[in-house]
């Protein structure tokens, strides 16, 4: 498994894979953490497009991903990655397109657990309310990541 460490406006982003794909994107809070000065070959197209992401060149992932998870976290997983670019749904939202509203707690879990940041948006999981809820990389990037992806601009989203 290699490892790339790449600035985002948010911090430090690790990206950890292989040939097989991407098992996780997460963003590090390790202030002492530098830029990878060489990635691996594995890692360059992931690194390309997450870049692309924060420079609003992309708005959509084409990587190989390989997370590990159970079933229905890779489910979950599945159903966030159809949220499309600037837009938002709750977690009832999700628990229904997987089958049964009462799996709310599951799915909001195991959006919780998702370890692909920005490339599976759980960023884009919001309350039933429109609030912004827990977030594991803190709320401060969850809204900074819904202002990124909005085609409007405006003061403040939240």
């Amino acid at each position: 498994m290699e490892t790339a460490f790449i600035e985002t406006p948010l911090g430090i982003a690790s990206i950890k894979g292989d040939e097989n794909g991407i098992a996780e994107i997460s963003i590090t809070s390790q202030s002492h953490q530098k830029p990878s000065e060489k990635i691996a070959d594995s890692l360059k197209e992931p690194v390309k497009q997450l870049q692309e992401y924060f420079s609003k060149k992309r708005t959509t992932f084409d990587i190989k991903l390989n997370p590990s998870g159970t079933d229905f976290q890779k489910k979950v997983w599945h159903e966030l990655s159809g949220i499309p670019f600037g837009k938002t749904v709750s977690y009832l939202d999700i628990a229904k397109k997987l089958g049964d509203p009462k799996t709310i707690r599951a799915a909001a879990s195991a959006n919780g657990k998702n370890p692909l940041w920005v490339v599976v948006p759980c960023h884009r999981v919001i309350g039933s309310d429109g609030s912004l809820t827990g977030y594991a990389g803190g709320l401060w990037r969850k809204k900074w990541l819904l202002e990124h992806e909005s085609p409007v601009k405006q003061q403040s989203l939240f």
